[in-house]
């Protein structure tokens, strides 16, 4: 995955015309001494893009960030913002907007002189700023509260103020970090779609960083998977979550379940894989060989437990028994254990919201085509 520029899926449709720019990492690489943060990445942002840097801790995604934004100073490689170099600009003079976790907002001003504060820095006359200050005001739907300090206003609304004073300005790129990781889950949901509608009205470029995976699959128009400084998939969120290229990313994004075996049988319909346990379930058709070790994937909303009105729904079936379950209100979630295996099933909330009972014993049943045959990598 490094060092090439990684496939791009068709251009994703935008409700404006992009006025954003394209961002390119060019074999952009950050070093600490004998470690290596980030290592060549070569990765095209389209103009009105939503890119979003989705990886754990350590894999490398703020630091990418911090270098397109400017704090941080490549130990090789290039960035070029709408086409020209960036890469020996300070960060004040390279125009992006920036949001960080923290908010970074001056708790001594009030809210307009917090959003108004680039504008003054770029020299702008009083009336300019108000105007623009009132408009970035009214984006975020904060209209009527510029008067007010910043330890006057929710948590909440200091982020909007946080996204206001970054939108102020008019920049062709917005960097957002984090963003938010401190609201609830109500206010986070909220915010998303809230950034969403202010990126597709603007067609501003936005490149994201977050851990957050229902984050990053709800608000992107594709994703990059970063692990130990490197991409390893780059794609629509569609294709990342249903056509993982490793196992990583299939443990990764979403929950998954993974099956380690060997390949027993290839047959013209499919591959046979079994494990030293006992189990034994059918893949499609790959290129591995008898003999072979392979990791087995299958996403939990795959797997049906087999009642009288789905027992035929899959080639593959597994005898288990529940060790837990969970209600999540539009759907259950079960644990199961069985023949060396543990499991997990997601279903639909059945009709009167009735679970199975811990200890009870089911079949586990999958089709051939739920299941994704991966080298035992990452282990």
């Amino acid at each position: 995955m490094i060092g090439a520029e990684l496939p791009i899926e068709a251009e994703p449709a935008h409700a404006a015309e992009a006025t954003g720019a394209e961002v390119q990492l060019v074999d952009l690489s950050r070093s600490y001494g004998s470690i290596a943060a980030v290592r060549q990445l070569n990765v095209s942002v389209r103009a009105g893009e939503f890119l979003t840097l989705l990886g754990a801790s350590g894999s490398g995604k703020t630091t990418t960030l911090m270098m397109i934004a400017g704090f941080v100073t490549p130990s090789d490689g290039d960035i070029l913002i709408g086409g020209r170099s960036v890469v020996r600009l300070p960060a004040d003079k390279r125009n992006l907007g920036v949001v960080f976790q923290s908010y970074a907002l001056f708790p001594h001003m009030s809210v307009a002189d917090n959003v108004g504060f680039p504008l003054r820095m770029r020299g702008l006359d009083k009336a300019a700023i108000g105007a623009r200050v009132s408009e970035a005001l009214a984006m975020v739907h904060l209209d009527g509260l510029g008067a007010r300090r910043i330890d006057e206003i929710s948590g909440g609304q200091q982020q909007r103020v946080a996204l206001a004073r970054a939108l102020v300005y008019r920049p062709p790129v917005l960097l957002m970090d984090e963003p938010l990781g401190a609201l609830d889950r109500q206010l986070r949901e909220s915010m998303q779609a809230e950034i969403k509608r202010i990126q597709r009205q603007l067609g501003l470029t936005v490149i994201y960083v977050t851990h957050d995976q229902e984050e990053a699959l709800v608000m992107s128009d594709r994703i990059a998977i970063m692990r130990g400084g490197e991409i390893q998939q780059i794609d629509t969120p569609t294709a990342i979550y249903e056509r993982p290229v490793n196992a990583y990313v299939a443990q990764f994004l979403g929950e998954s379940n993974v099956l380690d075996g060997l390949v027993k049988e290839l047959r013209p319909q499919g591959t046979v894989i079994r494990s030293a346990s006992g189990w034994q379930i059918e893949a499609p058709a790959a290129s591995f060989a008898v003999g072979a070790a392979v990791r087995a994937m299958i996403r939990p909303e795959a797997i049906l437990i087999a009642r009288a009105d789905n027992a035929a729904a899959g080639e593959n079936r597994l005898n288990c028994v529940i060790e837990d379950g969970e209600y999540l209100g539009q759907s259950v979630r079960y644990y199961l254990h069985g023949s060396g295996i543990d499991l997990i099933v997601r279903e639909p909330r059945r009709p009167g919201g009735t679970m199975l009972p811990r200890g009870a014993a089911v079949t586990a049943v999958f089709g051939r085509a739920d299941v994704q045959l991966f080298p035992p990598e990452f282990a």
